[in-house]
Formats: C-alpha cells, structure tokens, sequence
C-alpha cells in the first residue's frame, strides 16, 4: 500500500468515475485500474463494483475508504507541520438540514483548518439525502433532527446503514416569519393561529414522507402549502407572502438577514439535534473538530 494508491481510491470513489479521476489525477486510465486492483489483491478485499452503470463504492470498500482518508488527511497535516505545505487540498463536506448554527460552525472549521488549498463542501439537502451522504462517505458528518413522530423511522434507518446519532441539543419548536408579519406581534403563537397563511417547507424529492420532513407538525392540515428546494427561496417567500415555517428557532441575523425573526410555538413537542456519523470508522481531525464547534451552539 501506498500513499499515491489511497488518494488513486479517494479520487475515483469522489468522482464515480475512472476516466474521470484518471484524467484528475493525471494518469493513464490502464495505470488506475491496475494500481486499485493491486491495492484491493494486497489486502483481500473489493473495494468497486464495476457495471453498466458505473463504479461504486462496496461495502468494504466504504470501510476501506474511510481508512484512507484519514491516513491522507494526517498525512497533510504532518506535512503542513514540518513542511509548511501540504501535498494536496484539505478536503471536508458536511450534509445537514437547514440549520444557520451548522453553517456557522462550518465557517469558523474554514477559518481555523481551511489552510491555503482547500475543498470544503456545505450540503444543505433532503433529510434522506443526509443519512446517504454520510452511509457512503461522500459527507464526513450528517446534521439532522429527531422527534416523537419520526423517530422511529430516522433511527431505524441510520441503523440499516450503520450510523450513529448523537444530540447536541434539544431545542423547543418555534415559528420563523417575516418582522413585518401579523403574527409578529404575539409573543407566542399556537398552531391555530397559522391557517391563514402559507406553510413553506422544504422539498424531499423521492421520499416526500411525512417521516422525512424537516419541519415537524407536517401531517397538520394546511390549505396553502409551498414547497421549496433552498432556504434563500424559503426566507424571501417568508417575508414577501407573510408565511411561515416550523423550526428550532436558531437563528443568525449575520446569515439570514434582519427580516426574519422566530417565535415560541404552543404545542407540547421538541427537536432533538444532533449529529450522524459511521458507526465503525473514527472521525478525522476536521470531524472532530467541527463537532466540537458544534457544541458551542447547544
């Protein structure tokens, strides 16, 4: 095994595709394929599956992968330390729900490790998205909630991939909204005092079920319903239609704007956030560190 072979395995597995990262990596595609199959013969395992489709990671291969990244990210840091640069970019991706606190966290990890060369990747995407992300290591760490209603679900399919959650905090449901909304001037606002006016929620492409949903309370009947895929969308439509949407109320005015304020919610329920990683892999240095940074918001 060498270094070069695990960075030949981390540039396919991030690309899907070997004329892709043979072409990235400034190598003959002959080369590539025959220095991960010598890699894979060393140690007894498959790490792609190849088919019509395309290349993907196997199971063991995801296990593998894990592995290698972190040898590659101590690598640069080693050399960063003793030589004052690193051989490659520091690379680092979280997925999350749509949460400021996360990205946040995310700059503050950029400012700290970002480092001269860097690919940092912020996904705020699909809540099943999320656990995919993080189940096939295109995301180091997953950010999501779990509640009641959901729970059940969530967990059971972290658990089909082998991840784990752990809180960082619990956080009481609210309501964001325009300043200028009607509903701005309560102090509190109960789930009846939302008819009248849109509920925006985010899109969860292929599983739009209600288990998925990053707005809790969205089996509650609602007459005018708007869907969106970005949170800029969401909070323009917030403050332009006096809508509304169900969250936990953290909010960054340096991030969000002054327009949008949040509101304590009436009902007996709860948020717990918090984090999902792969069960059997160790986190790296910049995992560890931006959960760390993560808890400063909890």
């Amino acid at each position: 095994m060498t270094l070069k072979q695990l960075r030949y395995i981390a540039t396919v597995a991030e690309t899907g595709n070997i004329t892709e990262a043979a072409a990235k990596l400034y190598i003959a595609q002959p080369s590539l394929t025959a220095s991960i199959q010598e890699l894979e013969k060393e140690y007894g395992i498959t790490i792609f599956e190849r088919g019509k489709k395309g290349i993907r990671l196997t199971p063991e291969g995801e296990e593998f992968l894990g592995y290698a990244r972190q040898v590659l990210d101590q690598t640069n840091l080693i050399e960063e330390r003793y030589t004052g640069s690193a051989s490659g970019k520091t690379r680092f991706c979280v997925s999350s729900q749509h949460y400021s606190f996360a990205v946040e966290a995310f700059v503050e990890l950029l400012e700290k490790y970002g480092g001269d060369k860097y690919e940092f990747h912020m996904r705020e995407t699909q809540t099943y998205e999320i656990i995919e992300d993080v189940a096939h290591l295109r995301s180091e760490v997953g950010i999501l909630y779990l509640n009641s209603f959901n729970e059940t679900v969530i967990r059971k399919t972290m658990r089909d991939n082998n991840l784990t959650f752990e809180t960082l905090f619990v956080a009481k449901p609210h309501v964001f909204i325009g300043k200028d909304s009607p509903l701005a001037k309560k102090k509190k606002i109960k789930p009846e005092d939302l008819r009248a006016y849109p509920r925006l929620s985010y899109e969860q492409g292929n599983h739009n079920s209600f288990y998925f949903s990053e707005e809790i309370l969205s089996t509650l009947d609602s007459d005018k319903e708007i869907v969106v895929c970005d949170r800029a969308s969401l909070f323009n439509m917030l403050v332009g239609l006096n809508g509304y949407t169900i969250c936990s109320g953290i909010i960054n005015e340096k991030l969000n704007g002054p327009n949008i304020i949040a509101k304590p919610l009436d009902v007996d329920d709860y948020m717990e956030i918090g984090y999902i990683l792969p069960a059997s892999i160790r986190p790296s240095t910049l995992t560890s560190a931006y959960i760390e940074i993560l808890r400063k918001f909890s």
